[in-house]
């Protein structure tokens, strides 16, 4: 996993991305990995493998609905396989059991939750580490790196405690769990940036074919691209550096209702 030296920036949030993974791994017991096989959370698996010389030492969750693009269940299957990866699929309930009162595509993305919550039940995983980022939605801005979670998966963002010079609080109450983000600090643009530099793999859709790409990757009945012409990883950093499109503009969820993805997210959404 060799590479030429990252630029000072990029060395510096990757070395903070890894103190946090030994972190969540020494001090919280039973911990897992949600791994969307996005850009972002395959970013995240790379320095998992980095933090701890090659190997995951704890299962990474893929929260499966049937309705991913098939570039991702070929791309996941790959990366399985070449990678030797500890994968748990976890099947996600149907949408006739999710809360009718959401709009339509934030009840089909709230399967996942349904799907997390009840492989929590199932498995106890103390703590679950995941690849979001602070500047992906702005009710992500409100997290914080260790994350404190009900006993039934909800959150409140008016109860995060205080994390000063590294400071993280991983007490875990019986039948609760932590949510732990070792992206919270990282940008779009240096997610690509790394995987540029590192040679990171990835699931082409992001690259854009026929003037489209997708800039973000969810379920394919919810999930639209975006026009752009950035077929190369230098062409989407560039775009990156210009335009004013929210990353999840292709999400149907999030221009649903103003407060749909905060009721996800207070839920337990990812």
């Amino acid at each position: 996993m060799t590479r030429a030296q990252l630029p000072d920036d990029l060395e510096a949030l990757e070395s903070q991305s890894i103190y946090i993974l030994r972190e969540a791994f020494a001090r919280v017991d039973n911990p897992a990995m949600l791994w969307s096989i996005g850009k972002d959370s395959t970013a995240l698996l790379w320095m998992v493998r980095k933090a701890f010389l090659g190997e995951v030492p704890f299962p990474l969750v893929l929260l499966d609905t049937g309705m991913e693009f098939a570039e991702v269940y070929a791309f996941r299957d790959r990366l399985v396989h070449e990678w030797k990866l500890p994968v748990i699929n976890e099947i996600c309930p149907p949408e006739s059991g999710i809360d009718p009162s959401l709009p339509p595509a934030a009840r089909h993305a709230a399967r996942k939750t349904a799907g997390l919550r009840a492989l929590l039940e199932r498995e106890r995983y103390r703590a679950v580490i995941l690849g979001i980022r602070r500047d992906e939605q702005a009710i992500r801005a409100k997290e914080r790196i260790f994350s404190p979670r009900n006993s039934d998966g909800s959150w409140d963002p008016q109860r995060q405690p205080p994390e000063l010079w590294d400071y993280y609080s991983t007490e875990v109450p019986d039948g609760a769990h932590v949510r732990v983000h070792p992206l919270l600090h990282w940008t779009e643009r240096d997610i690509w940036r790394y995987t540029q530099a590192e040679a990171i793999p990835f699931v082409p859709l992001y690259l854009a074919r026929n003037g489209q790409r997708y800039r973000s990757l969810g379920e394919s009945n919810i999930t639209f691209p975006i026009r752009s012409d950035a077929d190369t990883i230098e062409k989407i950093v560039a775009e990156l550096a210009t335009t004013r499109e929210p990353e999840r503009a292709g999400r149907a969820m999030d221009g649903e209702s103003e407060d749909a993805f905060e009721r996800l997210r207070a839920g337990g959404y990812m």
